[in-house]
């Protein structure tokens, strides 16, 4: 278990750019002397050799010190003072073993006037010093493109997390809404007309099978819904009788088209609840769907009573079926309620097609 002194350590990649970073600033360091005849290849490289040690393990040191006091945490106002101070510090280290062996580069420069005998190692130190603060520049800098790609991860699986558990609670809403009606319509056939029963048993059967299974995706082929709904209006049909006439039209580029599971059903459920049911007479059940150009259109066009003074709200499945909609395929995707017409309603969907 993880306390605040322990750290994690460090993944490969960092080591190969502390290997590689201090690395190339030994041999540059150390060996542009060497080329200009300011060092021996000797002394150079020992330099280098010695500069890429002390870097690497001073810096890593610093890393250590820094995970564990929490400097990642910090205000910028608080953590710059801490890194410039901790910049210097370890530059003024670093210069000390390479200046005592005399092979630190800024031996080989010329001494400002009036700097005396500790100018190398001040030189040394300054430009170690640099490099460190380069060192903790970059080492921030990664770790805030870092935290900010995974914040940016984080996010999305919270926004999947929740479209999934928003989807699961919609349609959670939405089985019983559709077993209920359908357990209605087979309890009055039941009652009123036994002898017919055997059939509507056996078409709820299928219509549970598809809406218990519905849980285990989002999306089904039109023609999947298609059927479930044929079912449904089946038993509707034993119910209502001659109330109810259908008319189904459905091209074959549009039933292959993947829809929200159980939006079709809702819509004709609504027509029928909502619509025929209350029509003493009942009247004609359209459904329709066609691809245009890159969408599906899909309708359910019902008669309905005389609009009363105050209109009826949106039920539960319209507005359920809206929401799922819109969490599946965005904004561009819509449901429209029209109801316009006094004694008719048209529901429209239209989705864009995957490409």
């Amino acid at each position: 278990m993880n306390t605040e002194s322990s750290v994690p350590p460090a993944p490969p990649a960092y080591w190969v750019c502390q290997v590689a970073g201090w690395g190339l600033y030994g041999l540059a360091s150390c060996f542009s002397p060497a080329l200009l005849g300011e060092l021996s290849w000797l002394r150079a490289t020992t330099g280098a050799g010695l500069v890429m040690a002390l870097g690497i393990g001073l810096s890593h040191g610093l890393r250590l010190f820094m995970r564990q006091r929490k400097w990642r945490g910090m205000r910028l106002s608080k953590r710059i003072p801490r890194i410039l101070a901790a910049s210097l510090l370890l530059g003024l280290l670093a210069a000390v073993p390479p200046t005592l062996l005399g092979v630190a580069s800024a031996q080989s420069q010329p001494i400002p006037p009036g700097w005396g005998p500790l100018a190398p190692f001040l030189i040394e130190a300054l430009d170690l010093a640099v490099v460190f603060l380069l060192w903790n520049g970059c080492y921030f800098g990664v770790l805030a493109v870092r935290e900010h790609k995974s914040r940016a991860l984080r996010e999305a699986e919270l926004g999947r997390a929740l479209q999934a558990s928003e989807l699961r609670l919609l349609k959670s809403q939405l089985n019983p809404h559709f077993l209920f009606n359908a357990l209605n319509a087979v309890r009055a056939l039941i009652a009123d007309e036994p002898g017919r029963a055997q059939s509507a048993v056996t078409q709820l059967a299928s219509t549970l099978r598809y809406t218990l299974g519905s849980g285990q995706g989002e999306l089904v082929t039109l023609a999947q819904e298609l059927a479930t709904v044929e079912d449904y209006l089946a038993l509707e049909a034993l119910r209502l009788g001659e109330r109810l006439r259908v008319e189904i039209s459905v091209t074959s580029q549009a039933r292959e088209v993947r829809i929200p599971v159980m939006m079709l059903q809702t819509l004709v459920e609504n027509a029928i609840k909502h619509g025929i049911a209350e029509l003493p007479d009942g009247g004609l059940l359209r459904v329709g769907a066609w691809t245009a150009g890159a969408a599906l259109v899909l309708e359910v066009e019902n008669p309905r009573p005389e609009p009363r003074a105050r209109r009826t709200p949106e039920g539960i499945g319209i507005a359920n079926a809206r929401k799922r909609l819109d969490l599946l395929f965005g904004p561009e995707a819509t449901l429209e309620l029209d109801l316009s017409h006094p004694a008719r309603a048209l529901a429209r969907v239209s989705l864009q097609l995957p490409p």
